[in-house]
């Protein structure tokens, strides 16, 4: 484990997203609260919520780190059939939360896997990602994939595009 006993605490934030692709019978299923387990985004929000607070247990090495707040949020994309999970983990810390934020966004699109298998079970998770974080001695950090513009239908990488309202289609074939 990394010390980091000699750095000043700082205000940081991290923001992951994962994306969820759940197909036409899926998202039917959540569009209409008809899923059999019940409110899937719900419980969704609330793993990641979970997951965030317990991410030192997951990822070994990682420092067991107290925050401020956590939030998730899950935003269905009718479009391309999937839902963008996004977690924001603040605080002030000697360390930053991306970790923290990719676990809790990890979390949110497993159990919406859990809640929505029964209408389908080839739902595809990914990617997942960091968007951004701020803070500490490397200050803030965007991911560069969000920094380029796009033709609509493609993704900000080349070999295919994320799935978003605004146009693109993402395949799980696409390599990082």
């Amino acid at each position: 484990m990394v010390d980091v006993s000699g750095k000043r605490p700082t205000r940081r934030t991290a923001r992951a997203r994962a994306l969820v692709l759940l197909g036409s019978r899926a998202f039917h299923a959540l569009d209409r609260a008809e899923n059999r387990k019940g409110d899937a985004l719900a419980v969704a929000r609330i793993a990641g919520i979970q997951a965030a607070k317990r991410t030192a247990e997951w990822i070994p090495l990682c420092h067991p780190l107290a925050f401020d707040s956590v939030a998730v949020t899950c935003r269905p994309l009718a479009r391309t059939k999937s839902v963008e999970v996004v977690a924001e983990v603040r605080g002030t810390g000697r360390t930053g939360y991306e970790m923290e934020a990719l676990v809790a966004a990890s979390a949110s699109a497993l159990a919406l896997y859990d809640m929505c298998k029964g209408a389908d079970k080839g739902i595809v998770i990914g990617p997942v990602e960091l968007l951004s974080k701020t803070g500490g001695k490397s200050g803030a950090w965007t991911n560069p994939t969000l920094r380029r513009s796009f033709a609509p239908g493609r993704g900000p990488r080349s070999g295919g595009g994320l799935p978003t309202e605004g146009g693109g289609r993402w395949s799980s074939r696409r390599r990082a």
